[in-house]
């Protein structure tokens, strides 16, 4: 199980963090956003020389930095990941930049599709070049469910996105950086998910809207996606995806248990599929599966289709002995059975995990959308 219990829902990994992040310059491009903002909220507690937010919105930015009590090594910085020359400028001296600023509605990604491909595929772009230029030793980008697949614009960009992150490492090594993305679900209590959504239609109206109760998703935490990343900073050695073992739910269900924690009683209302949406997601497909795979309890590796004596080896052989490039400390080959089991939304149903994780955030929180 990729939880056991429901004290174990706040994180997913117990690692020693302190040596990847002390001392170091760190950027996080929307990081006023919902992972941006958690992962902010955890590096500044690992002693880090600097962190660096680049984002649009300054208001978020100042309530941000209003919120965290006003930490001296937080640097708030106006701009968007499609000016290059900007993400060149603060990028200066950084030693990692964790990618999170994206397009991520589907329906409205579907509708300002040349919008969604300006920001999800050319800014990327821009953080890939703009790490090189600047030597950036490892950058991390944030992915999604959607990319496996795809059926929408949003996932489609977003796949193309990880192919462009994962395929940076044929020439990275002229620049000794390193490139790797992290893939998960949708994120519980994240800004314009669904359950923030019932909310707002419970209070307005006595009822929420779902699509299909048949559908399913998967679901993490704010913190167990930001555990996944700092894991991903932790292990990347260049072209890897991160996944994230997570439960998923029907929506039906998870509409059911959101409802009973409301004061009052309110309908469920069936409106039926938005523009783009699919029924069920998934986190591997099948080019995922021809690839070396490795697991742990709590999350799998895809390792890079690369020429490993050329392209990663190189980068550890000042190490004294240099580490083999395919042992990861406390992972294994991915079991088949495992990996059949996680592919789909449809066949990773636990709803207890889910169910038992929202509880946690209503119990630790007077307002779990925060």
């Amino acid at each position: 199980m990729p939880w056991k219990k429901a004290s174990k829902l706040v994180g997913l990994f117990t690692f020693n963090m302190s040596n990847d992040f002390k001392n170091k310059t760190i950027l996080v491009t929307g990081g006023t956003g919902s992972i941006g903002s958690a992962l902010v909220a955890k590096i500044l507690t690992l002693d880090p020389k600097q962190i660096r937010i680049l984002s649009r919105d300054e208001s978020k930015q100042y309530h941000l930095f209003e919120n965290l009590n006003y930490p001296s090594n937080l640097r708030l910085l106006i701009g968007d990941i499609r000016d290059q020359s900007r993400l060149e400028q603060v990028m200066q001296g950084v030693d990692i930049v964790i990618h999170t600023a994206a397009l991520k509605h589907v329906p409205l990604c579907e509708y300002n599709f040349s919008e969604a491909i300006a920001t999800n595929v050319i800014g990327s772009q821009n953080v890939i070049a703009s790490a090189l230029k600047n030597h950036v030793p490892k950058t991390i980008a944030i992915s999604t469910d959607k990319a496996v697949y795809p059926t929408n614009v949003m996932g489609a960009s977003k796949l193309l996105m990880e192919k462009m992150f994962t395929n940076a490492n044929f020439y990275a090594n002229n620049f000794n950086s390193r490139f790797a993305c992290v893939r998960f679900g949708n994120i519980l209590f994240s800004n314009g998910s669904v359950l923030p959504l019932w909310q707002k239609q419970a209070a307005r109206e006595q009822n929420i809207h779902i699509t299909s109760p048949d559908m399913t998703r998967f679901f993490i935490s704010k913190d167990q996606a930001a555990d996944l990343v700092l894991k991903a900073v932790h292990l990347v050695r260049g072209g890897e995806i991160f996944i994230s073992k997570m439960p998923s739910i029907n929506i039906g269900r998870l509409a059911r248990h959101f409802a009973a924690h409301l004061p009052y009683p309110v309908k469920i209302m069936k409106i039926g599929f938005r523009h783009g949406e699919k029924k069920h997601e998934a986190i591997l497909d099948d080019h995922d599966l021809s690839r070396p795979i490795l697991e742990d309890e709590a999350m799998f590796i895809i390792l890079p289709n690369l020429n490993l004596k050329k392209h990663i080896i190189p980068a550890y052989q000042h190490l004294d002995p240099p580490p083999h490039p395919l042992v990861y400390r406390g992972f294994k080959p991915a079991r088949p059975a495992n990996l059949k089991k996680h592919c789909g939304s449809e066949t990773c149903y636990h709803s207890k995990l889910i169910t038992d994780l929202i509880n946690y955030e209503y119990q630790n929180s007077s307002s779990p959308n925060r």
